[in-house]
């Protein structure tokens, strides 16, 4: 079985939420012996040095990238305005990058090209007219509904108007790719409800995050408490948003419970603001070297967005940690679990304050809901299992 994915990003490392996705996918097929090509747009503002990378993944697949520059250019969004493109969409194609993809199409014959994410989507025509293969789109979540929610919460009003603009052309754009592909993968299940929504007519399945839980070792005794703890990448404003709704309405009064109480947050691209809240009691760390090893050495987190879709993958990571994880509803979307069984959910600033009461007053309570956290991400996100069935359908596409 031969395969091609196209990527936005150079998922090598695995260090946060779309490499992981993408990462985790192609680690579970090279076991089940599927032979992988990686295409990946190399973006100025995620830029890897492919010439770094050292990775017994990376060493297994063929690996093309292209670099583009796809940060936002105020003449190009002024113009973009009178076009009928998606500027969020746009950025990310290169006639050079399609002459390389089309030289990789016309050099190999692919049984399936998976298409991770709306970004390369651009490229569809490309590859239409140049492979035969069966073609999958993998949406990591319904990006125009991340827009409007953001269009939502803005105060500014013209700004608001802007990103309504946008969430609009992306809808178009996003609803209108939806039925070119032979098959489709949602990454949870109310995105699958969402792609049925806006016309998908065919076939669609649900590929939630898979992890290998041999990275995840959890050493009880290198864990402090009491200690909350955020982890995300600030660069995505969803992230930014909620965090500073958290330490702004919430912390406060957390940190009045207990002078011994720590609040960690990191996460790259940490906006200088935010080192501003540095407090004996709030640390801010900003990037970190090991997600897994930061995670291990803290007790409970907190997870306070206000918008967006798809799954988090930080949350599913930490659940597979056995943290106890408080979440906004939002944030837990798509995710198979149950308030109060294997995470908490507090939309309010009310919520929040007696979750995490109960958390730093009952150690017994958190360690429990960490724990059955950690059965239900073994139970559903399993590399191996979702690999499997992954297979199942590309086998299925190309027999059909």
């Amino acid at each position: 079985m031969k395969t091609l994915i196209l990527s936005n990003r150079v998922p090598f490392p695995p260090n946060s939420g779309y490499p992981i996705v993408v990462y985790n996918t192609i680690k579970g097929l090279l076991k089940l012996d599927v032979d992988i090509t990686l295409f990946s747009i190399n973006t100025n503002k995620h830029r890897i040095d492919v010439d770094d990378i050292y990775d017994p993944v990376f060493e297994s697949i063929k690996f093309h990238s292209f670099d583009i520059d796809t940060e936002v250019n105020l003449m190009g969004a002024f113009l973009n305005i009178f076009s009928n493109e998606s500027y969020n969409v746009s950025r990310f194609y290169d006639d050079d990058a399609a002459k390389l993809l089309e030289n990789i199409l016309r050099e190999n014959e692919f049984d399936i090209i998976q298409f991770e994410g709306l970004f390369v989507v651009p490229y569809l025509d490309v590859v239409k007219n140049n492979s035969k293969a069966k073609l999958i789109y993998r949406a990591h979540n319904i990006v125009f509904d991340v827009w409007e929610r953001l269009a939502n919460s803005e105060r500014f009003t013209p700004r608001r108007k802007y990103l309504q603009f946008l969430a609009r052309r992306l809808k178009v754009y996003e609803t209108e790719q939806i039925n070119r592909f032979h098959q489709i993968f949602a990454i949870s299940e109310p995105d699958r409800q969402s792609i049925l929504h806006f016309g998908c007519e065919t076939c669609l399945d649900v590929f939630p995050v898979a992890l290998d839980f041999e990275k995840y070792v959890i050493d009880t005794s290198k864990t402090s408490f009491p200690t909350l703890f955020h982890l995300g990448a600030m660069d995505w404003r969803p992230n930014k948003e909620g965090l500073e709704w958290f330490i702004d309405e919430i912390w406060p009064d957390i940190e009045k419970l207990n002078s011994e109480l720590r609040f960690y947050v990191a996460g790259k691209s940490m906006p200088q603001h935010f080192y501003n809240y540095d407090s004996d009691n709030l640390v801010v760390e900003g990037e970190i070297f090991d997600a897994v090893e930061f995670m291990n050495s803290k007790a409970i987190m907190i997870v306070p967005l206000l918008s967006g879709s798809g799954m988090r993958v930080k949350i599913i990571e930490g659940m597979a940690m056995k943290k106890c994880i408080i979440a906004t509803s939002y944030a837990a979307e798509g995710i198979n679990c149950k308030n109060g069984v294997d995470i908490l959910i507090a939309d309010t600033p009310d919520e929040f304050y007696r979750s995490i009461l109960q958390c730093i007053t009952n150690p017994n309570r958190w360690r429990e809901i960490g724990e059955n956290a950690r059965k239900t991400v073994e139970r559903d996100h399993h590399i191996s299992t979702i690999s499997e069935r992954m297979l199942s359908v590309y086998q299925r596409l190309v027999n059909g």
